[in-house]
């Protein structure tokens, strides 16, 4: 196996636009960046300047870097059908809006987190996961993925697990305009990865077909301890995973050419140097 330089990068603001976000992970020094779309604490649909976003997709290609898109907060997987003020309709067209901005940029897709549900029968979540899911990808053609993000377990059970989110990749219609986005504090914090000590994520990722989704990483450190349940970022290394189980993880073969984003504090210089020199010290080590 050949050990790739890592693509690294951070989460950047777009208050200059897509294509100032673009500009900023040039400047920096960064192989792949992860941006809101639109306002982060609204579902809203955004009327975008197409321009703006045919510039970032110029300048990610000219560069050679990897965007992504992160969908607001308020987005939820598993929102029931029936649920009160049209809340359905307005995930599903918030979160193809976000494809299409996405697809404009030129980036690999949008990262949803897997969704919560508490009204009765888990079941019925997972079935308005997939429903959700199907809808938003309706008729899509373009390359951009719709990427589910692993949970920490702070908002409940669904979401924690491998099996969980390589099975609704399955059953959902369009399996191939659907990612994987691993975050690593959430793992840690869920239980699914065990950081340094861990022997058995990266077989059951293999024997599960988890890793021929896998499309991007959250490069979190996390603050509390493994199965914490706690969802609160670290920078990397300075937290419980550290530098050794993060170096475990980047050497393996699943997570070459795999692009890895920072969404902890920034260093003192307002970037995220410092971190990606880091990262790309530690697998060259």
């Amino acid at each position: 196996m050949s050990i790739k330089e890592p693509i690294v990068g951070g989460h950047l603001s777009i208050r200059g636009g897509y294509a100032g976000a673009a500009q900023a992970a040039v400047a920096s020094g960064a192989g792949a960046f992860q941006y809101f779309p639109k306002n982060p604490r609204s579902l809203t649909v955004k009327d975008f300047d197409r321009q703006d976003a045919e510039r970032c997709r110029k300048l990610c290609e000219q560069h050679g870097i990897l965007s992504v898109a992160h969908t607001p907060y308020p987005s939820n997987l598993a929102v029931d059908r029936n649920a009160p003020r049209e809340q359905f309709e307005r995930t599903v067209d918030s979160l193809r809006n976000d494809l299409e901005i996405a697809e404009a940029c030129g980036s690999l897709g949008i990262i949803v987190h897997f969704g919560t549900y508490k009204a009765g029968n888990p079941l019925q979540g997972y079935q308005n996961i997939i429903q959700c899911i199907n809808e938003v990808l309706s008729g899509w053609q373009g390359q951009a993925k719709l990427i589910i993000e692993n949970q920490a377990g702070d908002h409940g059970d669904m979401g924690i697990t491998l099996e969980e989110l390589v099975q609704i990749r399955k059953l959902c219609h369009l399996p191939d305009s659907i990612g994987f986005c691993l975050d690593t504090c959430h793992a840690f914090a869920s239980g699914m990865w065990g950081g340094r000590d861990d022997r058995a994520f990266d077989g059951r990722a293999s024997e599960l077909g988890y890793w021929d989704g896998l499309t991007v990483i959250h490069l979190n450190d996390s603050k509390y301890p493994a199965n914490s349940r706690k969802d609160r970022h670290a920078r990397v290394g300075e937290g419980y995973i550290g530098e050794a189980g993060f170096r475990k993880l980047l050497k393996l073969d699943a997570v070459q050419g795999i692009p890895c984003i920072f969404e902890s504090e920034k260093g003192e210089d307002g970037t995220y140097r410092e971190d990606m020199e880091r990262v790309r010290r530690w697998v060259k080590a």
